[in-house]
């Protein structure tokens, strides 16, 4: 899951921000600082969005030649999950029924900042009737 983000030079600074998610933008000393904190900017508005009950964007297509931020394996299990949540209409108390586990578990498995075993997440989208895949590419 690999989002594009734009850089520009400020002065003294490098913004850069996701034509794919509104809202997210930071800055940084220089490119390599911008980038770092750009993963940062990305997942707090993604955060966001979990609480609105809205679907997180899912990324465009790269192009040739564009900067681009990866979002970590796990975290984009989890965007997944909340979008197919969305989708399906899914609360996560439901989520927690069908999957047989208590209301703060799944609390957790939906927190970003929690270190969720993959398994887990997996076994979420499972409980939704979906199949987490990974590839290599």
């Amino acid at each position: 899951m690999r989002y594009p983000v734009k850089l520009k030079a400020d002065g003294q600074y490098i913004m850069a921000w996701f034509p794919d998610v509104p809202g997210a933008h930071t800055v940084g000393d220089d490119k390599e600082d911008a980038l770092s904190h750009a993963l940062d900017a990305l997942e707090t508005v993604f955060m966001y969005i979990f609480g609105t009950g809205e679907k997180i964007p899912l990324p465009s297509a790269l192009k040739r030649g564009q900067t681009w931020v990866e979002v970590p394996p796990p975290v984009a299990a989890k965007v997944l999950l909340h979008n197919e949540m969305v989708r399906q209409k899914v609360r996560p108390i439901d989520l927690a029924r069908k999957m047989g586990i208590p209301r703060q578990e799944i609390t957790r498995v939906l927190n970003l900042k929690h270190n969720t075993k993959i398994e887990t997440t997996a076994q979420a989208l499972n409980a939704l009737g979906k199949h987490l895949e990974l590839r290599i590419a």
